[in-house]
């Protein structure tokens, strides 16, 4: 396994996590009122949502794709 694949390994597991914090954020009371009275999430959870997807996505994209390209 090259240490690109190890990268895209890493980063979709760290991004998992912060996913399913933001996730598990989602349904405190806090953010349930602020979703009831304004209608969207805190910027901190939507950071956790976005941010967690993305790194998830990109790191299961370097891990299938990553340094495929073969050295002559």
């Amino acid at each position: 396994m090259g240490i690109i694949r190890l990268v895209g390994v890493m980063l979709a597991v760290a991004g998992g996590v912060v996913l399913w914090t933001g996730l598990n954020a989602r349904e405190s009371l806090t953010e349930r009122a602020s979703h009831a009275l304004t209608g969207k999430y805190t910027e901190n959870t939507t950071m956790h949502l976005a941010g967690g997807g993305a790194a998830l996505a990109g790191g299961i994209l370097l891990a299938l794709f990553g340094g495929s390209r073969k050295r002559r």
